[in-house]
């Protein structure tokens, strides 16, 4: 079996857009697992998020504060089809973050985070997968907003994507 998975970060909400762009409720409409790695913002998402998805993995950010911090955790870990993922919004600096990580996390095949903006993907020396979607609404120094999407099936993530998103009009 195979489990479609959406990973989302730093959607700001309502400061930087007003909404999701619709590319992104339909990967929420198609995905079996959502994933936000923080920094929702406004509460009204998560609300959303939970009423529209089967199933909703998501932590808080920096930037999230009262009912989010109350609702969601700083750290996030669940298996999906036999890969151990986990979810957490700030990982410090990009200069030593695999060895820091997989110092941190030596249980999991997946880390999802957030906080740069800045999608990034890569392996560490020990394993673990890196990925940060950058953000679908807040796009900062890159070119467009961005989310990922991957399958978790048989103790493996395969098919991760980043889709790039149109500029807001």
């Amino acid at each position: 079996m195979a489990t479609s998975l959406l990973l989302l970060a730093d959607t700001h909400l309502p400061q930087r857009a007003k909404d999701l762009p619709a590319e992104v409720w339909g990967a929420v409409a198609e995905a079996d697992v959502v994933v936000h790695a923080g920094d929702w913002v406004d509460v009204r998402l998560l609300d959303a998020l939970e009423a529209r998805s089967r199933r909703l993995v998501g932590v808080f950010g920096n930037n999230d504060h009262g009912e989010l911090r109350t609702r969601l955790p700083e750290v996030a870990r669940v298996e999906v089809e036999g890969v151990r993922i986990g979810v957490v919004h700030e990982t410090g600096q990009a200069k030593g973050r695999e060895e820091r990580m997989s110092e941190l996390h030596p249980d999991l095949d997946v880390l999802v985070f957030g906080h740069s903006h800045i999608p990034w993907d890569s392996t560490t020396a020990t394993g673990l997968r890196l990925l940060n979607p950058g953000s679908p609404t807040d796009r900062r120094r890159q070119p467009h907003g961005t989310y990922l999407t991957a399958t978790a099936a048989d103790g493996q993530l395969r098919d991760v994507t980043l889709h790039r998103l149109p500029p807001r009009s």
